[in-house]
C-alpha cells in the first residue's frame, strides 16, 4: 500500500547532488518496507561510489561561497528550514512511522524533537565567538578565530531518521559547513523530505546534498568520502565495530570525527529511591522506540530491599504496553525494524533463560490480528539477570528488561562500569550524598539522576571509552564542526 500525504512531493524518490534531485548513477534502485508487514512501499535510488564523488564534488565547489554568508544569513535559512518541519509535522510523522516503525505519536513527537536542534542552531550560528588573548608584550594582538571545518560526510541511523540527521545536519549548516549525507538503507524517505525542506528553506545548492544507498552499497559511497581528503569531517551514529573502521579509515587524511557509538546502559535503583518514580522513569528510558535506542537502559539493576517490590510495580506497566502497528491509535510499541532484529532479541532471551534468567512477563513473538506481521515481540522483564548474559553484554536493542538484584553500592558500581561502553547511565537514589558520588563514579557520558528522559538540544549528547568521542547538541556540538585558527598581529606599537 502506498503511502499518502498531504504533501506526496515530500517523497521525491530520488536523491539530492548539487542542485539536482536525480536516480543513480546505473539506475538500480533500493526498496524501502514497512516493518509492520514486510512489505514494498516505496523505492529510492541505489547509490554508488560515482553519486558519493559527484555529491562531494557539489558539496566542495559549494564551500566558498556558504562559509562566506553571514551568520545571521545561515541563521534565518535554518530558522525557514525549522518552520518548515512544524508546518509539515504530520507528514513528516506519518513517514517516520511507515518506514520506521514507531507509533504515529512517536513520530509526530520525534519531529518536534529534531526541530528543536535546527532551531537551536540557528541562534548558535550568530554566537560563533572567537578569543582576544591578552598580549605578553606591547604591540601586538592575539585572537582565536573560529571557523568551518570544510565539507562535512553524514552518517545517520535508522532509529531516528528525522533527529539525527538534524542532529548533525544543523550544526554544520550554522558553521558555515557543506554536507554530504548518507541516511540508513531502512530509513531513507524521512531524511529525502527533511532535505527537500530545507532546499525550500533556501539551503544554496551544493550545501546540502544526500545519497541513499543499500546495506550492501554502502560500503562503497562511504569509502568514497572516507578517501577524499576534501571532505574534512565525518560525523557517524551507529555501532562500535563501524565506528572504528570510520576510524582507522579517516587516518590517512586525519579527518576530524565525531562518534555517537554503541550503548550499554545502566539503570540502578537504590533502596532509599522513590519506586514509582523509578518504575516510570525506566519505562520512558526502556520502552520510548521499542527500547531501540542507544540510551536505552540495557542493564537493570535494583538493591535487594527493594528488588521484588520494585519488579512487581515494574511487571505491572509493562504488561499493560499496547503492542501494534503504528497506524492503529492505542499503540505504544510498534513492530522492530527488520527480521535481524527480531533474531537478536530472542537470541538474547533464550541465552538468558539458559542461563538461569526467569520470565515475569513477555518472553516471545507476538502475531495476531492486531499484530499481523512478523517483527512484533512482547515488552519483556526478565530477572535472576547476570553479567555472563548476552543481554548484559551486547545491546538487545528492543523491548526486554533484564534486571539484577545487588547489594552494596560499591557493588553495583563496579558492575555498572564493567564495560567497554559509556554513553548513557541512570540511577535513582534520594540521598543527596549518594547522588554525587554515584554522578561521579559512573564512567558515562551522560548521566540521568531520578530522570529517564534525558535528550534535550542545549544538552552535550555523546559517550566516553568505545561509546565514541564528541558532542552533539549544544554550543560543543557547534565547536564540533569548527576549527581554531590563531592569528598573531604585531607591529602595532
Amino acid at each position: 500500500m502506498t503511502l499518502t500525504l498531504e504533501r506526496q512531493d515530500l517523497m521525491p524518490g530520488t536523491q539530492l547532488i548539487g542542485a539536482d534531485w536525480r536516480e543513480a548513477s546505473d539506475e538500480r534502485r533500493l526498496d524501502v518496507t514497512d516493518p509492520a508487514t514486510d512489505a514494498v512501499f516505496a523505492s529510492v535510488p541505489d547509490g554508488t561510489a560515482a553519486d558519493a564523488r559527484a555529491a562531494v564534488d557539489a558539496a566542495h565547489a559549494a564551500f566558498p561561497a556558504w562559509r562566506a554568508v553571514p551568520a545571521k544569513q545561515r541563521a534565518a535559512i535554518l530558522k525557514r528550514w525549522n518552520d518548515l518541519m512544524v508546518a509539515h509535522q504530520e507528514d513528516l510523522g506519518r513517514l517516520i512511522s511507515r518506514e520506521q516503525g514507531k507509533p504515529l505519536a512517536e513520530g509526530r513527537g520525534e519531529v518536534a524533537y529534531a526541530a528543536s536542534y535546527v532551531e537551536w542552531f540557528a541562534e548558535e550560528a550568530t554566537r560563533a565567538n572567537g578569543e582576544v588573548i591578552p598580549a605578553p608584550v606591547n604591540g601586538r594582538r592575539m585572537l582565536a578565530l573560529k571557523e568551518p571545518v570544510g565539507v562535512v560526510a553524514a552518517i545517520t541511523p535508522w532509529n531516528f531518521p528525522a533527529a539525527m540527521i538534524a542532529r548533525k545536519i544543523a550544526p554544520a549548516l550554522a558553521a558555515g559547513c557543506t554536507v554530504v549525507c548518507k541516511p540508513a538503507e531502512d530509513t531513507p524517505l524521512t531524511s529525502l523530505a527533511l532535505v527537500k525542506l530545507a532546499q525550500e528553506a533556501g539551503v544554496p545548492a551544493g550545501v546540502l546534498n544526500i545519497v541513499t544507498a543499500s546495506r550492501e552499497r554502502t560500503p562503497e559511497v562511504v569509502d568514497v568520502w572516507l578517501a577524499d581528503a576534501r571532505v574534512r569531517k565525518i560525523t557517524f551514529t551507529g555501532s562500535t565495530p563501524v565506528g572504528k573502521h570510520l576510524a582507522r579509515a579517516s587516518a590517512d587524511t586525519l579527518k576530524k570525527l565525531s562518534l555517537e557509538l554503541g550503548g550499554n546502559a545502566p539503570f540502578i535503583v537504590f533502596d532509599d529511591a522513590d519506586l514509582d518514580a523509578a518504575v516510570e522513569g525506566l519505562m520512558a528510558a526502556k520502552f520510548r522506540n521499542g527500547g531501540q535506542t542507544c540510551v536505552c537502559p540495557n542493564r537493570v539493576f535494583v538493591q535487594a530491599k527493594v528488588h521484588d517490590a520494585f519488579v512487581d510495580k515494574l511487571a505491572t506497566r509493562v504488561g499493560a504496553l499496547q503492542v501494534g502497528p503504528a497506524t492503529e491509535p492505542g499503540s505504544q510499541i510498534g513492530p522492530m525494524i527488520n527480521a535481524r532484529a527480531i533474531e537478536k532479541i530472542e537470541r538474547h532471551v533464550q541465552d538468558a533463560l539458559a542461563r538461569g534468567a526467569r520470565i515475569v512477563v513477555g518472553g516471545q513473538r507476538l502475531r495476531s490480528a492486531r499484530c499481523d506481521g512478523p517483527n512484533y515481540y512482547a515488552p519483556t522483564v526478565l530477572v535472576n539477570a547476570d553479567a555472563r548474559m548476552a543481554c548484559s553484554c551486547e545491546e538487545t536493542f528492543g523491548p526486554v528488561v533484564p534486571v539484577t538484584r545487588f547489594d552494596s553500592e560499591a557493588e553495583v558500581i563496579a558492575a555498572a562500569n564493567d564495560t567497554p561502553f559509556g554513553l548513557a547511565a541512570y540511577f535513582y537514589s534520594t540521598d543527596v550524598r549518594r547522588i554525587w558520588r554515584v554522578t561521579q563514579a559512573l564512567e558515562s557520558g551522560i548521566v540521568g539522576v531520578n530522570e529517564g528522559a534525558l535528550a534535550a538540544e542545549a544538552a552535550p549528547f555523546g559517550g566516553v571509552k568505545e561509546s565514541g568521542y564528541g558532542r552533539e547538541g549544544s554550543v560543543h556540538g557547534l565547536d564540533d564542526y569548527m576549527h581554531t585558527k590563531y592569528v598573531c598581529e604585531g607591529g602595532l606599537s
